[in-house]
């Protein structure tokens, strides 16, 4: 039997290798078509995220084994439960007759109550797995064998356990997949029987018989591969960075295009700026860059932070679907954002400036809008047909549904920011809206389904009354989204006389306070504030985290463009915080509501 021993480390992840298409000549062969045959293929997630070098190692490594034959592998962990990798555990059922994983946890960034030096076998933050995946032809099916180190065992006592353990001998769970093929925290509900909110099948319908979840198009926020060039808090500093970052760019073209060997320019590069892949495909074509103003615009950078952004396709490494969520003039639009993963539980936030892809930093977020725009700048509903039916129906189920004179109009003439409806005769896409919005901040869903929305796009119950949750989805929309109209609230700031104050930002959830810097400090912060959390943090901490005085990690940055000074904006951040303040409070009151509702 041949046997393969492969060790993936975060070595093989330089930034030449982590962009580059392991692809044939043709483009239509090599692992990465491989990979979207397969792994992608068989996945749920978004498409894109799983040509990491771990799934190519992994793809590479399973084509080269005969009818019998193992795969052994250290690697990260997240192929045993990320629900990018779905696709991938599929794949392995099918193609392997036994899998064994010992699984030996130190995610630093899924528990922040570990440490990479003391608890990973690697001393790094991603937890790490060894896996065997052996081929026997003479086996049918696939048996699945799974062992789990305990969380708060050292790194110490792991690799105690490892030199002194046969694999024969190691008490393995025998696991069954679900249907979704999930190993491990399998749960058992009636998350199924929901409506769902959106899905793969119905973002890629050509019919509207082809639908069947409530929202159309869903897409990740912008991905620049460059926020510190791209974003800023300032618009004339933004300008000021972008214009830079393209003259230079503009430079190597000109000096490339004296070259007659364009295949290796790496040493003609200015170092200067952030290259990506993107932008060094245009610097071979010869394409010029120039400034548009018009492409500066507002994004919701972290919650309740926002930031100016460079929105270019040029300079903005992805920008998913976001284009038809905003359309080319950047109009205004609602949108829902939700993150769950690995690291992160469940949160959602709504918006209607521009999203940044990890909005809540650990895990991306998908954003679920209220509406969508055609290349001619007409808006349409987002939310489908088949979801209004399923509303209709179930609530008002002696309603005949007929197409509104709204409806039978063109699509440029819909009004995209009328209100809802609340006289209780007919429910609308808006009502929906607002209704998907106050269920997923139920902490009785939550709780129930938590381990569903770790890994799966969420699916709504009917409540018994619609309206009342219509009407609290729609009043913390308003106060997430207009957080910045908020009445500030009365906090009691406290001075002393200091000549240059250090900025500290630091809360002291104990005592209520927020220490601004060492001239000032906020007291009287109610403890319900600091319960209403997005990820790992609560919103109050999200502005105290983006407002810190930091170096820029780009050294380019980092010499000519580190102006950021925290007194600048310190009267800003004290305001910010007692409106956020007061908008936490307001959550946490509608969400201990939901909690206290008779169901």
């Amino acid at each position: 039997m041949a046997i393969r021993l492969i060790t993936l480390t975060n070595s093989i992840k330089n930034d030449n290798n982590k962009n580059r298409i392991y692809g044939g000549k043709d483009g239509k062969s090599g692992i990465d078509k491989r990979i979207k045959d397969t792994y992608i293929a068989e996945s749920t997630a978004q498409k894109t995220k799983l040509y990491d070098m771990y799934a190519r190692f992994l793809r590479w490594a399973s084509d080269r084994l005969d009818e019998n034959g193992v795969v052994a592998f250290i690697t990260n962990r997240s192929f045993i439960e990320s629900r990018t990798f779905d696709g991938f555990r599929k794949i392995v059922e099918q193609e392997f007759n036994e899998v064994c994983i010992v699984d030996l946890g130190g995610d630093v960034r899924a528990n922040p109550k570990l440490s990479g030096t003391t608890h990973n076998v690697f001393g790094i933050q991603t937890g790490v797995a060894i896996s065997f995946l052996v081929k026997n032809s003479k086996q049918q099916g696939c048996k699945i064998r799974y062992l789990r180190r305990p969380e708060m065992e050292t790194a110490d006592e792991k690799l105690s356990f490892l030199a002194s353990s046969k694999l024969d001998d190691l008490a393995f769970q025998a696991i069954t997949p679900d249907k979704n093929h999930n190993w491990i925290n399998l749960s058992d509900n009636d998350f199924d029987s929901l409506i769902p909110v959106a899905n793969k099948e119905t973002k890629a319908a050509k019919t509207q018989a082809q639908e069947n979840a409530l929202f159309k198009l869903y897409s990740l926020g912008v991905v620049t591969a460059r926020d510190e060039w791209v974003y800023d808090d300032n618009e004339k500093s933004l300008k000021k960075k972008v214009d830079f970052l393209i003259n230079a760019y503009n430079q190597d073209v000109k000096k490339l295009s004296v070259k007659s060997n364009k295949k290796d320019i790496t040493s003609e590069l200015d170092t200067d700026i952030k290259w990506t892949r993107a932008v060094k495909n245009d610097l071979k074509k010869g394409v010029k860059y120039e400034l548009d103003e018009d492409l500066i615009v507002e994004s919701l950078y972290r919650p309740f932070v926002k930031k100016q952004l460079y929105f270019s396709k040029q300079l903005n490494e992805m920008q998913y679907q976001l284009n038809w969520l905003f359309g080319k003039t950047n109009t205004k639009n609602q949108y829902i954002s939700i993150v769950a993963g690995n690291r992160l539980d469940f949160a959602t936030l709504a918006g209607n400036a521009l999203p940044n892809y990890a909005i809540y930093s650990l895990d991306p977020a998908q954003c679920l809008a209220l509406y969508v725009y055609d290349k001619a700048g007409n808006c349409t509903d987002n939310i489908t047909d088949w979801g209004l039916a399923q509303f209709v129906q179930h609530y008002q189920p002696s309603t005949v549904i007929a197409r509104s004179e709204a409806t039978k109009q063109s699509s440029s003439s819909l009004d995209c920011h009328a209100g809802a409806r609340n006289d209780g005769k007919e429910i609308t896409k808006q009502a929906i809206f607002h209704y998907v919005y106050a269920v997923l901040h139920d902490p009785v869903y939550r709780e129930k389904y938590a381990l569903n929305l770790k890994r799966e796009f969420p699916r709504v119950p009917f409540y018994a009354d619609f309206w009342q949750w219509a009407n609290w989805g729609e009043t913390l929309m308003q106060a997430h989204i207009g957080y910045e109209a908020a009445a500030p609230f009365d906090l009691t700031r406290t001075n002393k006389k200091v000549a240059k104050p250090k900025a500290k930002l630091k809360a002291d959830k104990a005592k209520g306070e927020i220490i601004v810097d060492e001239a000032t400090t906020l007291s009287c912060i109610p403890p319900s504030a600091w319960d209403y959390k997005l990820g790992n943090r609560s919103a109050l901490e999200w502005v105290l985290d983006q407002y810190k005085e930091s170096k820029p990690k780009d050294p380019t940055i980092r010499e000519k463009f580190n102006t950021y000074q925290f007194a600048d904006y310190k009267e800003h951040v004290i305001n910010l915080l007692a409106k956020v303040c007061t908008v936490s409070v307001q959550t946490q009151e509608i969400v201990e509501a939901m909690r206290n509702l008779q169901r």
